[in-house]
């Protein structure tokens, strides 16, 4: 694992970092108590060695959050109830000193060991700084190291997550102007988009990687890769290119994906035009859009041809859960009247991935159909699109 925090930041920006991780351990280990705790682990950019340096005239300034996992002994649920409000504070405490968000996720390496490998699983296992515990934390969970087998549905979750921050973007720029937090958390979360475009790319591939930079070269090798396959179809007797397995305008993806990286690794605080973040917003949820019915397509084995189509759909979007715990899901998430009608036995994320495609990307006014579709996924009885998009947050909160 990576000793340092960040590929360029200073030392002083290294020890800062180092000394934080000292004062969580303290605080994790007064509020829990040391018996309780199986380890604590950074994960993120910084448990990575790639956390975000953010150059300032008064020297280097962490950019990225600071996520910290926290296994304890006994069952992960009753941990959560017992333990996250505490953890919530001690972040809240240490936050506004370290100036950045310093979060807690409260988990058990009993489930680690028995769940199949997702994208936040291998992201924790291929880089990560233990900060209490020792190297034999993680055995028994070595099947996380297997990026290729990754599912599909990690693809869509990256996007869905990564294009709720450009519907949260939307409205902030539909406002008259932008303060300077405000215009920073609009040109955080393009670049977030732009990494993400390619990076679900790689993870349908099965070529996901921890790494931002590795990603990035292996998304230019699959170009040249399509590439080669179009030239050598050029002669064929069909005369067309064999697919390929690359979506539309994939090479502006490449270039997108650079702009993510570069953000990723060297942040800075953006500030343009209103006008000009609204071009930049238009052009990454244009080629989002068709990249999400790209990959939906293959995920689910239907040919989508509008955002329309995919919304109102009735096709089970996430038809790996299971309906019994859908339903009290449902049930906890948007009240007793849920249970009685027929998407109760959907995933509640379900609904937000119904929702999110006409709020980002349809025509305003919506039409009938899609503003009906959206309070019956939302149970709402919200008319307008700024309503619509609240209801929207109430839900993601939990479902993101």
């Amino acid at each position: 694992m990576s000793k340092r925090f960040t590929i360029n930041g200073s030392e002083a920006l290294e020890w800062q970092l180092a000394e934080l991780c000292e004062l969580v351990a303290r605080g994790v280990r007064s509020s829990v108590g040391e018996s309780k705790i199986r380890g604590l682990v950074l994960g993120g950019g910084y448990g990575r060695g790639e956390g975000g340096v953010l150059k300032t005239p008064t020297g280097d300034r962490p950019y990225n959050d600071l996520e910290f996992y926290v296994f304890l002994r006994g069952g992960r649920l009753w941990n959560e109830r017992h333990h996250n409000e505490e953890l919530k504070k001690i972040g809240e405490r240490l936050s506004p000193d370290a100036g950045l968000h310093v979060e807690f996720k409260i988990d058990s390496l009993a489930r680690l060991r028995r769940s199949s490998v997702s994208m936040f699983s291998y992201d924790l296992m291929a880089g990560h700084r233990i900060v209490i515990g020792d190297e034999k934390l993680f055995a028994g969970c070595e099947h996380h190291l297997e990026p290729e087998k990754i599912p599909a549905a990690e693809a869509t979750r990256l996007l869905f997550n990564r294009f709720t921050g450009l519907l949260l973007s939307r409205e902030l720029l539909a406002q008259s102007k932008l303060s300077m937090d405000e215009a920073d958390f609009v040109g955080r979360n393009l670049a977030k988009a732009q990494m993400a475009l390619g990076d679900a790319v790689l993870t349908v591939h099965g070529q996901y990687h921890w790494s931002c930079s590795e990603r990035h070269a292996r998304l230019e090798a699959l170009g040249r890769a399509g590439k080669a396959r179009a030239a050598q179809a050029v002669g064929a007797e069909q005369g067309s290119a064999p697919a390929c397995g690359l979506p539309p305008r994939f090479e502006e993806i490449i270039q997108h994906h650079a702009g993510g990286v570069k953000f990723k690794l060297h942040p800075k605080r953006i500030l343009k035009a209103l006008d000009e973040f609204k071009a930049d917003h238009d052009a990454i949820c244009s080629m989002g859009c068709e990249l999400w019915l790209w990959i939906e397509s293959r995920r689910l084995n239907r040919s989508f041809a509008s955002v329309a189509d995919y919304a109102l759909s009735l096709n089970a979007k996430c038809p790996e859960t299971a309906g019994w715990r859908n339903y009290l899901l449902n049930v906890k998430t948007f009240g007793p009247r849920a249970g009685l009608k027929g998407l109760a036995w959907r995933y509640p994320r379900e609904r937000l991935m119904n929702s999110l495609p006409i709020l980002l990307w349809q025509e305003q006014p919506l039409r009938q159909p899609e503003l009906a579709n959206l309070q019956k996924q939302l149970e709402t009885d919200a008319a307008d699109w700024n309503s619509l998009v609240g209801a929207y947050k109430q839900a993601w909160a939990a479902y993101g």
